[in-house]
């Protein structure tokens, strides 16, 4: 019985393995769908991510909210852009490569209008922010399916080179976004349709250096720059790109499996809202579960949600990934990916806004002696010229963790990257602790500055050193979906960072969050050790 095809953009006939196909037709068309991939899942990073940078310039701007509701937007994009993964790894088998991409990176066209729309205005009420920021999450879950999708198209043997162009280049996405954000934010680039300036109330910055108080500034073009990104590249994913039809069978025609994908979506925005609303404090929700109690429910309600509303072929992939949950290895390398790309994807969020938190204000003490967080300080670095230097090493240095992985093990790489964190996590603790207690904070920002690239370069070789792993202990038909599970949770880093360091922040206490995550590594390092590096442990992996 032949395949029934859907569309122009369906491909029946794929045989990467096949020499003389690949070098006939197979390689002109992967590398065509890879190279449209790449810059639709770099811009749904920035996008994802945006707050982050956004978030200062609020600031900076005068908004009328406390550092701490600033966390909580930063916080709410990361924990969406987690949840939305968890059922983004199912999207391509059942909706197809080119429709899942043209969709997902259409449907990033929202939050990014709105947020330029909502940024025109400082009244605007702290839900419409947050709402935005829910919805930037999106661009978080494109990872899954954007990776699973490249994954069919290229023959084994370069499957790792593919993948790591793919998801190395779109974690650049980070370092485009705080580069590419407070550029555009300087000029009026979109004309009087875009709205008009605002007058910063306090220095910021750029790449090139510090941007005056009084300099006015289009803030609104944070969002509609990736609008204006996203249009093309959603024309060239629907044109361009293609179906496989041995990956996606029987998908039901364009209409049905876009209908798919927001079905599930849907029952994600549907668990993430209510999650939310029971965890952000009054006015935003009840405040009725902290962090750690929030987190896990939303995951398992997530997963069981998957599996009661999964239908036809999607039964049988779900209960299949349900498999790897039998398998202690699955849990610890979990643990271990949310060391390394959990820690690259929070800091990333959280760094910009401690920056400017910690370092934009001079620390003194009242008449009665107690220190007050309210002084601005004139010499404070802009954390919009400096946040993009970590992220940037880290996706930079992230192909040679692989490539050193591939040569003496990936335990052995991630068992000295995490004691490196454990030392530079500890020492940026202390450094925080110092100047938020100080004067003249700036004293100790280049200290500061150089510990957390120290943290995103080490986090950047455990990316590349896990993933090894996690081929190394699983066979062929669990390693895809330990892949998507423990992306899927580590990504939970960019909730959990900047809602530790917010909350240690407004109790006065930074260095404490700090201080946390270097236990939780240093727990991970005794974990990696037993499993697989001790000298009798069942998998030896270096």
């Amino acid at each position: 019985m032949a395949t029934p095809t859907y569309s122009k953009a369906d491909i029946v006939d794929w045989q990467p393995e096949d020499n003389a196909f690949w070098d006939s037709k197979g390689k002109a068309i992967a590398n065509r769908n890879l190279w449209i991939s790449i810059p639709n899942l770099l811009v749904a990073f920035a996008v994802w991510l945006m707050w982050g940078i956004i978030t200062v310039q609020m600031l900076n701007l005068g908004f009328p909210f406390k550092p701490t509701d600033m966390f909580t937007l930063t916080a709410i994009s990361g924990l969406m852009g987690a949840t939305f993964r968890i059922p983004a790894s199912f999207f391509i088998r059942l909706s197809g490569g080119r429709n899942t991409i043209f969709l997902t990176s259409l449907l990033l066209m929202i939050p990014a209008i709105w947020t330029g729309m909502a940024l025109q205005d400082k009244t605007t009420p702290l839900w419409v922010f947050q709402a935005c920021a829910f919805l930037s999450g999106i661009g978080g879950g494109n990872f899954a399916c954007s990776m699973s999708n490249i994954s069919g198209f290229f023959p084994k043997r370069l499957q790792g080179t593919a993948l790591g162009l793919n998801a190395g280049l779109g974690n650049f996405g980070v370092t485009t976004m705080q580069v590419l954000i407070p550029l555009v934010m300087t000029v009026g680039v979109f004309g009087a349709a875009a709205g008009g300036s605002m007058v910063l109330a306090k220095d910021s910055g750029w790449i090139m250096g510090k941007i005056l108080a009084g300099t006015p500034t289009f803030i609104q073009n944070a969002g509609f720059v990736w609008a204006a990104l996203l249009l093309p590249m959603v024309i060239a994913a629907w044109f361009g790109m293609n179906n496989l039809l041995p990956l996606s069978p029987n998908y039901g025609g364009t209409a049905a499996a876009l209908g798919k994908i927001l079905y599930l979506w849907g029952i994600t925005c549907v668990i993430g809202v209510v999650g939310l609303y029971l965890y952000l404090p009054a006015p935003s929700g009840l405040g009725l579960l902290n962090m750690w109690v929030a987190l896990p429910l939303i995951i398992g309600a997530m997963v069981l949600a998957m599996k009661l509303a999964a239908f036809g072929e999607m039964k049988g992939n779900i209960a299949k990934q349900f498999e790897i949950f039998k398998n202690k290895h699955t849990w610890s390398l979990t643990a271990l990916y949310l060391v390394t790309f959990g820690s690259f994807i929070g800091f990333s969020m959280a760094l910009p806004l401690s920056i400017s938190v910690i370092f934009g204000i001079s620390h003194v003490p009242d008449a009665a002696g107690v220190m007050q967080h309210t002084l601005k300080n004139p010499n404070a670095p802009s954390a919009l010229t400096y946040a993009w230097i970590g992220p940037f090493v880290g996706a930079l240095i992230r192909p040679v963790g692989g490539w050193i992985a591939d040569k003496v093990g990936g335990s052995i790489v991630t068992q000295i990257i995490s004691a490196i964190m454990v030392v530079a996590s500890a020492g940026t603790g202390y450094v925080m602790m110092q100047a938020y207690g100080s004067a003249t904070p700036e004293q100790y920002f280049s200290t500061f500055m150089w510990l957390f690239v120290l943290l995103f370069a080490a986090s950047g070789i455990g990316n590349g050193s896990t993933f090894r792993t996690v081929g190394v202990i699983f066979d062929r038909q669990q390693a895809g979906p330990v892949l998507g599970w423990t992306s899927a949770v580590a990504a939970y880093g960019a909730f959990i960072a900047p809602v530790v360091i917010g909350q240690q922040i407004k109790a006065g206490t930074p260095q404490t969050a700090m201080y946390g995550f270097a236990i939780f590594y240093a727990l991970c390092l005794v974990l990696n050790w037993w499993f697989y590096l001790r000298a009798g442990s069942e998998i030896k992996n270096p």
